[in-house]
């Protein structure tokens, strides 16, 4: 007898909600216990008991570098190291499931959560968010991917509409979701919380069952965000398994009277309770608490932390630094020695320590001294007498948030006073910043000559930064969300957050670097960019079907890392399409004077786009235009690729306009043949007449025959669409 075949309607209905904040419902009499999940998305919130619903006074666990720092590594093989470490403290925690990664698409800067993020590109995000659940799922727990989907705001964030077409979803908002589903097999995807379309997502059977189910193959469980349910019967049936935290007394009851009044099949609960009864049986059975490596997951905090940072900037070759005995370092800024190293929200971590700038730098032999900033006087006094400067610059804690979205680009208005009388005083000045999401940049970069981005870098960013400012890493971070000029340039401005309960995506899937590329709209820093200590070559670019090769060479004198990017443009495309597309990366490690041949495989996706009109991906045939480089706005080659494909041919019916029938070589022949000639040989009607056909030639053939003189009747429409091939 199987297990489910032992339980009652009430039982059945218990499952599918939790039974504590963070736990799923145990049926004692039949053995069945209870699982844990947790927060998680850089690091584990396991919450003690008797603490279960504070976001502070979680058990101690390694805080890793937010995603908006591991988007910028560009390395699923680091991110997949992360993840395993985080899979490895959820399993000594007695953890089942930690809830991350958080894959939403960086549509707008102002994004509060936008640290717990990757990137603004679907492929990075997807790749990345593949390699973090690969890494969890090896230790034997499950990772959940969250928030599906179309929630890319946290204003109004549990009952705004976001209304976006279906290409846009497709291209942009869905793919990542996909790739992970398919490829990682997550055990768990949370919904979000707000409305896709109307619809809210915990109750979508589009989203849900159609896409997730039907299309993907996803067979694990879909839990909501927590307080996301508004109707747990409707969002039952549309394929929502577990309500998080638990509605006890109403939900379960309501489940129960569904089934028993008929208007909820049994037959779809007790799909909802397998799926649950499968996580139990996947989870840990080794629940009761170990230890971790605190140490070793330390260490590769701070090694992850020093490849996600990004080298905006370094005129002159200012970095690395190379004091000498005697020459003084003015450090500036009160982030050197209280750092903010995550971000605000249910993804707080109780760090097991916290490395501090200012100390590692001391511990790695620099004579530094410090200024809070707060004294303009006392810092540009100590800038005027020291070698160098180096002013830690960011954004305070209540500047970017779960629950709320950012007002604005820029930074403390203080802080970026201090920067001009900084560089006058001393005009070797290097700024580190701290900041989870995108900053303005001017005008105050142009008094520095070296700009380091940290973002939010977790635990062991302090011990990065030595690292990195004084030449113990090369940066090799790019990022991984362009970084405009001003907010009125970002392609979602006008229509961010929305108005009276709904949200226009109407920049469509011209979202981040794809947008400001169909503009030609110059940004402060393009989607791809930073530097490094040393320099690359690209050599040899050759496309052929399905494949580009190419050879990217060290050419400089110290050993580095280098994101090779390729891009794709359709220039003669019927849709519009953005100006380039990022479909492969790939991160080399060279030695000075190395050379190595990066090999990247293209398949009919990567090359197609979604037509909402034919309900599929389109590969149009033509040319596609291949380019490989350093950044979205940094190609160093580019290549043509002729793709052969059919014509897409419009679906010829009555709806169709004259002129898409005239456009198909078929459909031109039946029609002509159904309208006929007159005695000279001349076509009938409008078929002989330019000047009309020019006029109404967009008009459906149907609206036609109301339209005397022009030759076309209903006869003529059953005689053309009679003649059309089968």
């Amino acid at each position: 007898m199987t297990l489910l075949s032992q339980l009652t309607v009430e039982e059945k209905a218990s499952l599918c909600l939790g039974s504590t904040f963070w736990q799923t419902a145990p049926i004692p009499r039949l053995g069945l216990p209870e699982v844990m999940v947790a927060d998680g998305p850089h690091g584990l919130r396991r919450q003690p008991e008797g603490n279960q619903t504070s976001i502070s006074g979680s058990l101690p666990a390694t805080c890793f570098p937010t995603a908006s720092a591991l988007g910028s590594s560009w390395d699923p093989d680091l991110v997949r190291r992360v993840g395993e470490a985080i899979g490895a403290e959820a399993r000594a925690q007695g953890v089942a499931v930690v809830l991350g990664p958080g894959v939403n698409i960086k549509r707008s800067p102002l994004c509060g959560r936008n640290f717990e993020y990757f990137a603004e590109d679907p492929l990075l995000t997807g790749v990345l968010g593949e390699a973090y659940v690969e890494g969890i799922q090896s230790q034997g727990v499950g990772a959940c991917v969250k928030h599906f989907a179309a929630n890319n705001q946290e204003t109004d964030r549990l009952r705004v509409s976001a209304d976006v077409d279906e290409r846009t979803l497709r291209e942009i908002y869905l793919p990542h979701f996909e790739r992970i589903v398919t490829r990682a097999r997550p055990w768990m995807v949370m919904c979000a919380y707000n409305r896709v379309n109307g619809v809210h997502a915990a109750q979508n059977p589009w989203l849900l069952t159609d896409v997730l189910r039907d299309e993907w193959g996803f067979d694990g469980v879909v839990v909501s965000d927590w307080g996301a349910v508004y109707d747990r019967v409707a969002a039952l049936d549309a394929g929502l398994d577990l309500e998080m935290p638990p509605n006890l007394g109403v939900s379960d009851t309501a489940l129960v009277a569904a089934v028993r009044d008929g208007s909820l099949d049994e037959a779809v609960l007790d799909r909802a309770v397998e799926r649950v009864l499968r996580l139990v049986e996947r989870a840990p059975k080794d629940v009761q608490p170990a230890e971790f490596d605190a140490a070793a997951h330390h260490a590769l905090a701070r090694e992850v932390a020093a490849d996600c940072a990004v080298l905006l900037k370094n005129n002159g070759g200012l970095l690395p630094l190379q004091p000498s005995e005697d020459d003084i370092v003015a450090v500036i800024g009160e982030f050197a020695r209280s750092p903010r190293f995550q971000g605000a929200g249910s993804s707080q971590v109780n760090p097991t320590r916290v490395d501090i700038p200012l100390d590692e730098l001391r511990a790695a032999g620099m004579r530094v001294e410090f200024a809070a900033g707060d004294d303009p006087a006392e810092a540009v006094a100590l800038a005027r007498r020291a070698s160098t400067v180096v002013l830690f610059l960011g954004l305070a804690a209540g500047d970017e948030s779960e629950g709320a979205d950012r007002e604005h680009l820029d930074l403390p208005a203080a802080q970026t006073a201090l920067v001009e009388q900084l560089a006058e005083a001393n005009p070797r000045l290097v700024v580190v910043l701290s900041n989870g999401s995108a900053v303005r940049m001017t005008p105050w970069d142009k008094h520095v000559p070296a700009i380091l981005e940290t973002w939010l870098s977790g635990q062991a960013a302090g011990g990065a930064i030595a690292d990195l400012l004084l030449g113990a890493a090369n940066p090799s971070g790019r990022l991984a969300e362009t970084l405009p000029l001003r907010l009125q340039d970002v392609p979602s401005y006008l229509n961010f957050p929305g108005e009276q309960g709904h949200v226009r995506y109407g920049e469509g899937v011209f979202v981040g670097y794809r947008g400001y590329d169909a503009v030609g709209r110059e940004v402060a820093y393009p989607f791809g960019h930073g530097l490094s200590y040393t320099t690359f070559e690209y050599r040899d670019l050759v496309a052929g079907p399905g494949i580009a090769t190419l050879t990217v060479i060290n050419t400089g004198g110290r050993r580095g890392k280098e994101v090779v990017q390729l891009y794709i443009a359709a220039p003669s495309s019927r849709v519009a399409r953005p100006l380039r597309e990022l479909k492969a990366f790939a991160k080399v490690d060279l030695a000075p004077g190395e050379a190595t041949i990066v090999t990247f495989m293209l398949d009919e996706r990567d090359l197609s786009y979604w037509s909402p009109a034919d309900r599929r991906w389109v590969l149009e045939g033509g040319t596609i235009e291949i380019s490989v480089g350093a950044s979205s706005r940094d190609l160093r080659a580019t290549a043509t690729l002729d793709v052969p494909a059919p014509p897409i041919r419009a679906a010829l019916d009555t709806n169709a306009t004259l002129r898409e029938w005239l456009a198909d070589p078929e459909g031109s022949a039946a029609l002509r043949e159904a309208v006929g000639v007159g005695p000279d040989g001349t076509p009938n009607g409008i078929l002989g007449d330019d000047d009309t056909l020019t006029v109404l030639g967009d008009f459906p053939l149907h609206v036609l025959t109301v339209f005397p003189g022009l030759g076309i009747d209903r006869s003529v429409l059953d005689k053309a669409t009679a003649g059309l091939p089968s």
